[in-house]
């Protein structure tokens, strides 16, 4: 057999692919192999972005901050060879604070790219020709809409002019309204206390044990007692409309059943219906146990109106109060009588107030005028609507229909299902207030500046929340229904793990001294605005406990790079250079996170983890880990476990870091409003 004789081994070089280089730590060249100089003319002393093709500088500064620290394959970087943009595809690790590099060259028809490259920029090239055309355009309207705007603003000074005048006759009118509600109001007061004099002496004339009066007098005390009675009942109606159309009305909400509001009924209207009255009161149960949700008084109120009103318009038959259940989770009242019915176009007239249609048994009775007004204002006020369907000598039908459960109730409690979860993104404001609106306008206004509504209507509600959440404020209402939140004030300001949550004190009574003696923040008197509670909260939110963050690091490096990273964010940065260091400060400090290191130079970052869960004084704070180290897959399930995230420190960032503390800090359920108003200022 023949043997080949063997071949020179600088064939070898010619065919190979690849190169090598060695640099420092500032991607200087200290060593090249022959290939790297003969494919790229690279020598030592260069530096390795000088071989770079344009624009590939960035991404050779990359490699080398990621070498520095780790092994890094499969990296592509163009390179110029022969003044030509050639890719090599890189391998490098660190060595000896520099890198070692091995790049092999990736074959690719660059020829073809440039001519794609080419055809591209001459579409740019046409792209922009058309841009630029309809630039032109665009400015050619913009002219015409500037003087088009300019027309529109001489008509709009017109307009300005006009609405001037208007929303001075609107102020003068709501100025006249106001007066006739406050003269309304004062003087029906100042009438009930007269009224309950004549009413009472009336009845004490009447009985026969204060002494025998004779039959005249008698039917004159009668008389009087009776006009007594209408005037008191006019009173009442006004004082009724005027504190709703001051929106003064309060509602008091309570569970009920429908059995019983008939039954209250019966007895009322029992007085109006003697034994041998022509008319018959007929009350219909609804077949199934109706229970409702709302004001039971008003809708007393409405009832005892329209029932009423029935009585006096039907001389014989029947009045009937029937109640069945209504589409979407209402409840319908009906009030039917066989009276003399109402014309299709007084309908709406009966409604107006102090209205009447004129008829022999309407100047009869002699009617206020304001039942019927104050009985669809107050179904309005519930949440219903009130219709009448009659015709004159057919008798009418008054139909009222509320939602079962009212829409306040069904409002506070959707914000109460709400402030059950809490948002980590929003910083949680407890607010003791009894008042449902008021509350739905602190969520409101709050809402839209980043906080969370914790509401509570007592104070035993107020501590329960305060056993699951700490708030970043606190808006505290002193006078509440059935007690005074002056004790639950000073319990808050003399707890050792509450005394440092802001409180605003927002009342209707004078007591701002008593409110600061007692240790408030701030005092108001309602009513609130929305801007002013806005900034006072933000203020006080941020006056709070400030979040402090253990780092644990040996490196002086990263930990320079991390306090880099949360500058201007409002934390006390508390460091050590290893893992019982760190343990010891945790221990003392108590910080509300801890920034842990993998590879520590005294004990390993498990140690570390075993020693703050052994310690009840640290078991609970969340720990974030970061590090360089590659971790096998059983140390990265071990850390998942035990730690709130695990960072490779080369990606991590500003936004990285604020997101995952906020992450950490709310799993643990610790406040975080000082993170939130930092990261918006950074």
């Amino acid at each position: 057999m023949r043997h080949l004789a063997s071949p020179d081994v600088g064939l070898f070089d010619d065919l190979s692919r690849e190169v090598a280089f060695a640099c420092d730590s500032g991607g200087t060249l200290t060593w090249v192999d022959a290939r790297a100089h003969a494919l790229l003319s690279a020598t030592p002393g260069q530096t390795l972005r000088s071989l770079a093709a344009k624009g590939a500088e960035e991404k050779v500064d990359k490699l080398l901050v990621q070498a520095r620290d780790e092994r890094v394959e499969g990296w592509e970087l163009i390179l110029c060879r022969d003044n030509s943009p050639t890719t090599f595809a890189f391998r490098a690790r660190p060595h000896e604070g520099g890198v070692l590099m091995v790049g092999s060259l990736v074959p690719e028809d660059y020829g073809n790219a440039l001519n794609q490259v080419s055809a591209s920029l001459s579409e740019v090239s046409t792209l922009h020709r058309e841009t630029e055309r309809q630039q032109r355009e665009l400015k050619r309207r913009a002219e015409e809409l500037t003087r088009l705007n300019r027309e529109l603003e001489e008509s709009n000074r017109g307009v300005r002019v006009l609405h001037t005048a208007l929303d001075e006759k609107a102020e003068s009118l709501q100025l006249a309204s106001e007066i006739k509600s406050r003269v309304v109001a004062n003087v029906s007061h100042e009438f009930r206390t007269p009224l309950h004099s004549i009413l009472g002496l009336s009845k004490v004339l009447l009985n026969p044990i204060n002494g025998t009066l004779s039959g005249e007098q008698e039917k004159q005390v009668q008389f009087i007692r009776n006009s007594a009675e209408a005037l008191f009942e006019l009173v009442n109606d006004l004082l009724d409309l005027s504190k709703m159309e001051a929106g003064k009305t309060t509602l008091r909400h309570s569970r009920f059943v429908v059995r019983d509001v008939l039954s209250a009924l019966r007895g009322m209207m029992k007085p109006l219906l003697p034994p041998d009255s022509p008319v018959e009161l007929r009350l219909v149960e609804p077949e199934e146990a109706l229970e409702l949700e709302t004001d039971e008084s008003r809708l007393s109120q409405i009832l005892r109106n329209l029932v009423s009103n029935a009585v006096k318009f039907t001389e014989s038959g029947h009045v009937t109060v029937a109640v069945t259940p209504g589409p979407r989770d209402t409840v319908i009242f009906t009030v039917q009588d066989t009276g003399i019915g109402i014309a299709p176009e007084n309908h709406e007239r009966i409604f107006e107030e102090f209205s009447q249609v004129d008829s022999p048994l309407q100047r009869k009775v002699k009617g206020t005028g304001l039942g019927l007004p104050l009985a669809r204002k107050l179904t309005e006020l519930l949440g219903g609507t009130l219709t009448v369907q009659s015709s004159l000598g057919h008798g009418a039908t008054f139909t009222v229909t509320l939602p079962r459960v009212h829409t306040e109730v069904a409002e506070m409690t959707g914000l109460t299902t709400r402030s059950q979860q809490l948002d980590p993104t929003r910083a949680p404001v407890l607010v003791l207030e009894d008042d449902r609106q008021t509350l739905f306008l602190y969520e409101k206004y709050l809402a839209r500046s980043g906080f969370q509504v914790l509401p509570v209507r007592s104070t035993e509600e107020a501590r329960r929340v305060l056993e699951r959440v700490r708030p970043a404020a606190m808006v505290l209402d002193v006078m509440l229904e059935g007690e005074t939140s002056w004790n639950f004030l000073a319990d808050m300001k003399n707890g050792e793990s509450t005394r440092d949550i802001p409180v605003l004190v927002v009342t209707v009574t004078d007591r701002e001294q008593k409110a600061r003696a007692l240790g408030a923040d701030e005092f108001w008197l309602k009513p609130v605005d929305e801007v002013r509670l806005q900034k006072k909260l933000q203020a006080m939110a941020r006056s709070g406990p400030v979040e402090r963050l253990l780092l644990i690091d040996d490196d002086d490096v990263h930990r320079y790079l991390l306090k880099q990273l949360l500058k201007d964010l409002p934390y006390v940065l508390l460091e050590a250079s290893g893992g019982k260091q760190g343990v010891q400060i945790a221990r003392e400090q108590a910080p509300h996170l801890i920034f842990l290191d993998f590879v520590l130079p005294d004990i390993t970052a498990f140690d570390v983890l075993d020693e703050l869960k052994a310690d009840p004084r640290t078991r609970e704070i969340p720990v974030i880990l970061h590090t360089s180290h590659e971790l096998k897959e059983d140390e990265r399930t071990r850390l998942a476990r035990e730690t709130a995230a695990i960072l490779a420190k080369h990606t991590l960032s500003r936004e990285v870091a604020i997101t995952r503390i906020r992450d950490a800090l709310a799993k643990a359920g610790l406040g975080s409003h000082s993170l939130l108003e930092g990261s918006r200022r950074g």
